[in-house]
């Protein structure tokens, strides 16, 4: 039997959560005997963070990509991805990313190849006149549209029109001890890039006010997007006295080993599609404590059961639930146990089944109804 040729499209694999649901994607495709998988990474730095299995066909544009003539490279990388689509001939191609949506989209234009597109960040949000204009009039050529929540399907609707669009939401892995010595230390971990929108700095202050000297916070993560937060927050921690308790960790590729060992998960992001990071913390067993902000924290976190859930923006609040956790072992053993069976809707078997079958199957199944987080448990 001649295998099914599926073609994963994204900028690249560098440290990120659209990346890393992406390469956990290749992995539960790889591992299908039916499917030959082509990955294309088109972006500008095209890093490969996350370890690919072997039968991965990859494809890489042969130039760099040159801001000096940034319009000739990007009609140079379109032709390259039109190109590279027309030599594999897949039967379907999964694409990733907001803005980078619209531009393999535009790229693959005229061709009969079904393309799907998925979008990974706060749903509400405008990515500007020109960008929220393409969307409107290019998104209507994709086959169909993955939502990450139920929430984020409502705004896309609001916005633009189109007749196949699934709710899936991202695959969290099960995080088990490695071995059985290891220990949960007092620490709260908080696992996100260097940017402003997480509000590592407002953490910082809420843990400082909390003012428990045997606790440590953790923050695990880098700068990004040019805004070179690193040196701010730990002139903070300095500024605070707290230095010697907070222990920037930077990028890390065994970041499961550190939710294991850590007793709370922080998360004062206040935008996001569905944070991988929540559901990663809530698989190793921690309560979480997150704000509301528009999709997916209140998709995992059931108030008071698994962790808790803070009106966006309610920083006293945000400390008191911190401080209540720190201070009553027996309330973070008992949300997190919850958290740890509530978050394996989102196994990562359940999640690549319901990308296969609307990427792969959708000649054979009308799934426009489908969702996976419409699965809610009991509680």
């Amino acid at each position: 039997m001649e295998k099914k040729k599926l073609c994963l499209v994204i900028p690249s694999l560098q440290a990120g959560g659209m990346e890393r649901v992406m390469s956990e994607l290749v992995h539960c495709f790889a591992a299908r005997e039916e499917l030959k998988v082509h990955l294309v990474l088109y972006g500008i730095s095209r890093e490969i963070f996350y370890p690919i299995p072997d039968n991965i066909l990859i494809s890489i544009p042969r130039f760099r990509f040159n801001n000096k003539w940034r319009l000739w490279y990007t009609v140079k990388t379109m032709l390259f991805l039109r190109a590279t689509i027309k030599k594999i001939k897949p039967d379907s191609i999964l694409s990733f990313g907001e803005y980078w949506n619209s531009f393999v989209l535009l790229s693959l234009l005229g061709l009969k190849y079904p393309v799907f597109v998925s979008d990974r960040s706060q749903p509400d949000k405008s990515l500007g006149w020109f960008h929220d204009t393409l969307r409107q009039l290019i998104y209507p050529t994709a086959r169909g549209i993955i939502c990450q929540t139920e929430r984020a399907k409502e705004i896309f609707l609001t916005r633009n029109k189109h007749s196949n669009i699934a709710v899936i939401g991202n695959p969290i892995k099960d995080l088990k001890p490695i071995s059985e010595t290891t220990q949960r230390e007092k620490n709260v971990l908080m696992v996100g890039r260097l940017i402003k929108s997480k509000h590592q700095d407002k953490l910082i202050e809420m843990f400082a006010k909390v003012s428990l000297p045997d606790w440590k916070l953790i923050i695990v993560g880098y700068d990004h997007l040019k805004q070179h937060n690193m040196l701010r927050l730990k002139e903070l921690a300095i500024n605070l006295g707290i230095d010697h308790r907070v222990v920037f960790m930077g990028k890390q590729e065994n970041v499961e080993e550190i939710y294991l060992e850590s007793s709370i998960f922080a998360f004062t992001s206040s935008s996001e599609g569905f944070p991988n990071a929540i559901g990663e913390a809530m698989s190793a067993g921690l309560p979480v404590v997150a704000f509301d902000c528009v999709a997916g924290p209140s998709e995992m976190i059931t108030d008071g059961h698994n962790g808790f859930l803070i009106p966006l923006f309610d920083f006293r609040q945000f400390e008191e639930r911190l401080a209540a956790l720190m201070n009553d072992e027996s309330l973070r053993a008992k949300l997190g146990s919850n958290a740890k069976e509530s978050i394996k809707k989102y196994s990562s078997e359940t999640i690549c089944k319901a990308f296969y079958k609307f990427v792969l199957q959708h000649d054979r199944y009308q799934i426009m109804d489908y969702s996976i987080v419409n699965q809610k448990e009991n509680v």
